[in-house]
């Protein structure tokens, strides 16, 4: 009997070794699932699940429903009628939309018809592109037409040069309805060229569809105002960061109440990401980061009484709650993540404060893999900070191993690194292809109190390297970490680590990997579009020789200042089509890195911007990435 439970075991051991792990490839077959919202009768989730094909280079989507209770997926091919449409008015009279309207002439052959065949553009002040776009004179405005069809659309901002939804990312959650149905409130930024690139003061604006007039709700905050919702009560409610430059100011949680804007959030030190009203308009429910995951949140709404306003955590664990997708009896409804896993519809009883998981797109796929455990680690700063630092170790993880370590650096500057899930920067996809990852939640980062998260302004190249150092020094005196096969990888602030880095890390790493980073602080705030990050992030410009913040940020902060250090491998990735951090960025390290005679290699996407999207392009990043890694690491 003992020798058939010894033989059982090991067939069951050597089966959990043979079990796949996470390659690229699978990586990009894994279902992406989107909620749209609970169905108008409440019983059912509808949904979308986006699959990547790689031959055809495109993502395809299929429409689901399934109960709010769980239960299987029915595909449906058409949703319109199954989730009430914010966009429609309460009385149903009227709907929103938004498209793009050409306010100003651009090209060269609209300023001169009989030259048909010019292809200038002409500007006279900043903005002249942004993310991955020039300015070709168009710009988002906010309609509204009778609900019916072939209804004449009635343009909210005539004429006006501004945007809304905002560009790049703004959607239909940049425009709502007053609750009678009488007015439209939008965000705008209504700024125009060089005041537009210096400035993040969006407000909230009144349009009256009966007298066509426009009124500016938020005037005295000079800060972002987004996210417009009512409450069940009618309560305007926004959110709100409050200096003007700063877009990674404290995000709060404003509700006008009887003429008075109430801050539900302001002695809470921390972040709003998102929000959603309770049903009975008592509570406002939020997520945000904390201590390296993003969990859900309730603060109570007491009006104008004496009651205190509390903020309460709700949920716990290694995972991110992330998009709200409404209420279903005592549970709520939204998508989760975690390091191993994409994003799924949950279901979280508040009352039983129990998980459900709704969806299963990938769980056939995870079934297969073995997947890499990840975890907590409390690393000692320099300055005597306890600093939260993700471990994430390879599938089949044997301590008495030696691994190769990758010190991840997160983007931002000012970011979260919780457990979330990405298509790129995968965690389970580097710890599956051997590697120990180090990431740290260096200064900086939501989830650790305002002030961490402040201290990395203008201070780029200080602590938060001490903080890098510590995390990757800390972890390596682990024996089964491999002290002489240290990497170092990232993207955007990340990226700018990473060539840092590459200046002062006095041996530690054998290899780099830098994408869309920053590497000339000079021309970078020559060439960038959103001048009030780079003022902000380095004190000034260049040339304000008596600013003594702004020049020791571009003496001392500079990697292109650390070059003649330089003596490890660095593969250099770069977009085209990033005008956030300019291709230049990326042309300038690998010349510098090339002309030292140090390994280099240039990995470029001329149609692809800070991000890389396509399927294919996607393939190759992630294939030249472990590639490069296993010819220097």
């Amino acid at each position: 009997m003992k020798k058939l439970f010894l033989i059982s075991t090991i067939i069951m051991s050597t089966t959990s070794l043979a079990q796949e792990v996470l390659s690229p490839e699978t990586l990009w077959k894994l279902g992406r699932v989107t909620p749209l919202g609970i169905s108008i009768d409440g019983k059912n989730i509808v949904y979308k699940v986006a699959i990547p094909s790689i031959e055809e280079n495109k993502s395809n989507s299929k429409f689901y429903t399934i109960p709010v209770t769980g239960g299987n997926a029915i595909e449906v091919k058409e949703t319109k009628d199954l989730v009430k449409d914010k966009n429609v008015s309460p009385d149903g009279k009227y709907i929103l939309s938004s498209q793009e309207v050409k306010t100003e002439n651009i090209l060269g052959k609209e300023i001169y018809p009989e030259l048909k065949k010019a292809d200038a553009q002409v500007y006279n002040g900043l903005d002249y592109r942004h993310w991955d776009t020039w300015n070709n004179g168009s710009h988002n405005h906010v309609f509204f037409a009778e609900n019916k069809e072939k209804a004449k659309v009635i343009d909210i901002m005539p004429n006006e040069p501004y945007d809304s939804p905002q560009k790049p990312f703004g959607g239909d959650e940049d425009y709502t309805w007053s609750p009678d149905g009488k007015s439209i409130i939008y965000v705008c930024k209504k700024k125009f060229g060089t005041d537009y690139a210096l400035s993040t003061n969006t407000d909230l604006y009144e349009y009256n569809i009966e007298t066509k007039t426009t009124t500016n709700l938020t005037e005295s905050n000079k800060g972002y105002d987004t996210n417009p919702i009512f409450s069940p009560t009618g309560n305007l409610t926004w959110l709100q960061m409050k200096r003007d430059g700063y877009e990674a100011d404290k995000n709060d949680i404003i509700v006008r109440f009887k003429g008075m804007d109430i801050n539900l959030t302001a002695n809470w030190d921390g972040s709003v990401d998102n929000m959603l009203w309770s049903n009975d308009g008592k509570k406002v429910y939020f997520t945000a980061a904390v201590d390296g995951t993003k969990q859900l949140f309730e603060v109570n709404f007491p009006g104008l009484t004496r009651i205190a306003v509390t903020v309460k955590q709700v949920t716990s664990g290694d995972f991110d709650v992330n998009d709200f997708i409404g209420f279903s009896g005592d549970n709520i409804i939204v998508t989760r993540t975690d390091m191993n896993h994409a994003p799924e519809i949950y279901s979280y009883n508040l009352k039983k404060k129990t998980w459900l998981q709704i969806t299963k797109t990938n769980d056939d796929t995870y079934a297969k893999l073995a997947l890499p455990k990840y975890e907590r680690r409390y690393v000692t700063t320099t300055d005597g900070k306890k600093m939260l630092v993700w471990v994430i170790l390879p599938p089949n993880f044997d301590k008495n191993k030696k691994y190769p370590a990758l010190l991840y650096c997160q983007g931002g500057p000012q970011s979260p690194l919780t457990q979330s899930y990405s298509f790129r920067w995968n965690f389970s996809l580097m710890a599956s292809q051997g590697y120990v990852v180090v990431a740290p939640n260096r200064r900086g980062m939501f989830g650790h109190g305002q002030e961490w998260n402040e201290k990395i302004s203008k201070d780029w190249g200080g602590q938060v390297m001490d903080d890098y150092l510590s995390a990757i020094d800390d972890v390596a005196k682990e024996t089964y970490v491999d002290k002489s096969r240290l990497g170092a990888v990232g993207a955007s602030y990340g990226g700018y680590s990473v060539f840092y880095l590459a200046g002062i890390h006095n041996n530690r790493f054998k290899t780099f990997i830098s994408h869309c980073g920053v590497f000339n602080m000079e021309s970078m705030y020559g060439t960038t579009e959103e001048m009030f990050f780079t003022d902000w992030e380095n004190g000034g410009a260049y040339w304000e020789k008596d600013n003594a913040i702004a020049q020791k940020t571009y003496a001392k902060f500079n990697p292109i200042k650390l070059v003649d250090k330089w003596n490890t491998p660095i593969l250099v990735i770069h977009g085209g089509k990033d005008y956030r951090v300019p291709i230049g960025q990326g042309q300038e390290a690998f010349q510098a890195a090339q002309l030292r005679g140090v390994k280099s290699r240039f990995l470029y996407f001329p149609e692809e911007n800070h991000w890389v999207l396509k399927p294919q392009n996607a393939l190759v990043w992630q294939r030249e990435f472990y590639k490069w890694l296993n010819e220097t690491l």
